[in-house]
């Protein structure tokens, strides 16, 4: 009974565990530099563009990306598949850092144009047309999204943006999944209120 025990799937043991990401992650712990390359690879886009929202200055998003990864990598060893997926341990640490860099920074009014953000988060650019039309959108959304609270901001940019659940974003941010719903909900209908109030201006 003891053997059998010892001999389940890794994947049973431990239910955040992911074949590719535990070989990646091997490789790291044992000092591969290409292993550390292909983690990178693999995570930063989507790291990147959850500072960048949270943040809303480049310069900002790029510090917090490479502070995000150097920690992670130092504490690569005490990443555990039972307590949560990988990815989530990943958001978890740039949304500490997020708070850390807005403790030492006020955050900063909004100065890029939607084109400068989706390239630095996506390849693909749009249209002139499509340009113009999102970036009027992209600010009015922006500027709402400065003025939530932290809470809020943070629990708006990993729903909309990242497209996560509310258990999710409850792991992340360390609070019941309830919460992140009542939360989310007090988000979205402060931002329709703001983006109203811009619409209302003469």
């Amino acid at each position: 009974m003891i053997l059998e025990q010892t001999l389940l799937p890794r994947s049973e043991a431990a239910p955040y565990a992911d074949v590719e990401n535990e070989a990646v992650i091997a490789r790291c712990l044992v000092g591969e530099e290409a292993a550390y390359v292909a983690l990178y690879n693999l995570y930063a886009g989507m790291i990147y563009r959850l500072v960048y929202s949270m943040l809303q200055d480049r310069e900002d998003a790029e510090e917090v990306l490479q502070d995000s990864f150097e920690y992670a990598f130092r504490k690569l060893g005490d990443f555990d598949a039972h307590k949560s997926a990988f990815k989530t341990w990943l958001y978890r640490i740039a949304i500490s850092r997020c708070h850390n860099k807005r403790r030492r920074k006020w955050l900063p009014t909004f100065s890029l144009s939607h084109q400068d953000a989706r390239q630095a988060a996506d390849e693909e650019t749009p249209t002139p047309d499509e340009t113009v039309r999102l970036t009027e959108t992209q600010q009015a959304v922006w500027h709402a999204l400065q003025q939530l609270t932290p809470k809020l901001r943070e629990t708006a940019v990993l729903r909309y943006y990242e497209g996560l659940s509310y258990q999710e974003i409850g792991d992340i941010l360390g609070i019941p999944a309830k919460t992140a719903e009542s939360r989310m909900r007090l988000a979205h209908q402060a931002l329709r209120d703001l983006l109203q109030e811009q619409l209302d201006r003469p």
